[in-house]
């Protein structure tokens, strides 16, 4: 029998029954992420951040920045001066990944506004090394092998900068207490220690 001759087949084929199933699993797929869009849509009643000027002095370099009031000095420096030495951690001020060296003392820039840095000098890890030549905490890190998969390293190696110039943690106990703040998830600490008493000695 031919296929003109055969009866034509009625109903939902196969290839529509399939088709109907994909477009069903699209919109369940799309509707929460539809959703969460209207969401975020700016309610016009709450106002935008307003936008500041500040001035920085960055690793010895002046620097003029205009940016959103809420915008900290950890994004300003990684996304609007592209130096991603430091790191972003929790974001939230407690792993020490991010932290600077502002007017010779360790901050989490994280939890610190760029906005309200007028004026001041910061030190991140890119500003430590002067060319070819190593800080001496970075030769330290190096020789006592302070760091494994080095992200908290930039973090780790400006606050022992900062410590040592505090000059009140002596004992391993009390670097200890002071490091506290920067976290190293490979467990590299006995070394870190090593690696600050030793540049203790001869600051």
């Amino acid at each position: 029998m031919d296929n003109e001759s055969s009866p034509k087949k009625t109903g939902t084929t196969r290839r529509d029954f399939l088709a109907q199933m994909g477009l069903t699993g699209a919109g369940l797929t799309l509707a929460p992420l539809l959703s969460k869009a209207e969401k975020h849509i700016p309610d016009p009643e709450i106002p935008l951040p307003s936008m500041v000027t500040t001035h920085l002095s960055i690793n010895g370099k002046s620097q003029t920045l205009v940016l959103e009031s809420n915008v900290t000095l950890l994004d300003a420096l990684r996304e609007r001066l592209h130096m991603p030495g430091t790191k972003k951690g929790c974001d939230h001020g407690q792993c020490g990944a991010c932290t600077v060296l502002m007017n010779g003392y360790r901050i989490n820039s994280c939890l610190c506004l760029a906005g309200l840095c007028e004026g001041a000098e910061i030190i991140t890890i890119e500003g430590l090394s002067k060319g070819e030549d190593l800080h001496p905490m970075q030769e330290a890190f190096l020789k006592h092998d302070a760091f494994q998969c080095g992200y908290c390293t930039p973090g780790q190696i400006c606050s022992a900068v900062g410590l040592v110039s505090e000059g009140h943690a002596k004992t391993d106990a009390e670097i200890r207490e002071a490091m506290s703040g920067n976290i190293c998830r490979c467990g590299a600490y006995h070394n870190i220690l090593e690696a600050i008493k030793e540049v203790q000695k001869t600051a």
